[in-house]
């Protein structure tokens, strides 16, 4: 039987035509979301006995700012349509190429998501059993299943690739212009009509049309000179300023606490521009990045990143919640206010969650790959 590549193996199996930096922003992405969660949380017991996490961003004045880059959401579909369009044009030149391709993606995806699923399941019939009273982790610790609404909408879009790939290569610009015009009707009606419920479609159309933006970088178009990428920024970031001055947009890109209007739940028109200015800026990277993980060294810890991704993704927000017991069974509160104690408690927030979510990964890794 032939052995598991190693990650020493897969650096030096590695092709000189790869575009590193897709790589690199995809586990930079899911670092990210990771760190946001645990470190820029106000998490606190609510009056119901419920963990809830509102973020400091209404605390302190343009702190917003930090949102246009580190809502890095779309940046993530971004290079999720780039690598989506590579890997379904090499699985279209075999037998049942759309079959592979999505089983392959799926796969990758889901099983992860599964575990967590089955794992949580058991703990709650186990805790329902033996816990009198139990109120259920959908009640005290709904965060846990913060991964599953982010990889439902990447899974559904992952569904539309082959249909999507093919509009693309038939008529990229209509396509993509489309989908554009789907999210401002949306919006349209949700905010002039006053029809809230039609703003969850965009959670598909936002995700969507930034999706179809890495299939124009996957084939090429973006990458022929700086100018796409300069456009793109400046575009993005012109619709942005334009949206949240003059439209009944948050500046913020996450929920703000006792905001009327969240940009991000459901997606709307922000999220859109946002991700096109964060394409620009990933474009306008790109050969940096592509220069600097040319060092095997650098390579290795992206590789190794983006062989546990989707563990990490999927049970960060468990480990979160363990360090919450941990931190309650050493005889400490949670602050419910983003004072100057809360402020100076952040590397707690990094390292505690870090301990636990080191042996989950350590656990739950093996559903997710093969590495040797």
């Amino acid at each position: 039987m032939t052995s598991a590549p190693s990650i020493d193996d897969l650096v030096a199996a590695t092709p000189q035509t790869r575009d590193r930096s897709v790589d690199f922003l995809r586990a930079f992405s899911i670092v990210i979301v990771v760190l946001w969660h645990w470190v820029f949380s106000v998490t606190h017991w609510n009056a119901d006995a419920a963990l809830t996490m509102p973020n400091p961003i209404g605390a302190v004045p343009f702190l917003w700012l930090v949102t246009w880059v580190l809502q890095i959401m779309p940046l993530f579909f971004f290079v999720g349509g780039f690598a989506n369009l590579v890997g379904y044009r090499a699985a279209s030149r075999r037998p049942h190429g759309d079959r592979a391709f999505l089983a392959q993606r799926l796969q990758r995806l889901l099983r992860p998501l599964a575990v967590l699923v089955a794992v949580w399941t058991v703990f709650e019939i186990g805790a329902y059993l033996v816990v009198p009273g139990y109120t259920g982790v959908l009640h005290w610790g709904w965060v846990v299943a913060v991964p599953l609404w982010f990889m439902g909408v990447y899974t559904a879009v992952t569904v539309l690739v082959p249909l999507t790939a093919r509009l693309h290569a038939r008529a990229p610009g209509t396509t993509l212009t489309g989908l554009g015009a789907i999210v401002v009707l949306v919006d349209f009606i949700r905010f002039a009509g006053g029809v809230e419920v039609v703003g969850y479609a965009n959670l598909v159309f936002v995700f969507l049309f930034v999706h179809q933006i890495g299939y124009w970088f996957g084939d090429g178009t973006l990458t022929t000179s700086r100018r796409p990428a300069v456009l793109l920024a400046l575009a993005g970031l012109g619709a942005l300023i334009a949206l949240t001055t003059f439209g009944p947009y948050a500046h913020s890109m996450v929920a703000v606490e006792g905001g009327e209007i969240s940009n991000m739940m459901p997606p709307n028109a922000c999220i859109a521009a946002l991700g096109v200015f964060q394409a620009g800026l990933a474009l306008l990277l790109r050969p940096y990045l592509n220069r600097r993980l040319a060092n095997p060294a650098t390579w290795k810890i992206v590789i190794a990143v983006n062989a546990i991704a989707m563990t990490v993704f999927a049970w960060h927000m468990t480990a979160y919640v363990m360090a919450v017991g941990a931190w309650r069974v050493l005889g400490h509160t949670l602050l419910a206010d983003a004072t100057e104690a809360w402020w100076l408690q952040r590397p707690v927030w990094l390292l505690l969650p870090g301990v636990f979510l080191a042996v989950l990964v350590q656990i739950f890794r093996r559903f997710e790959n093969k590495l040797g």
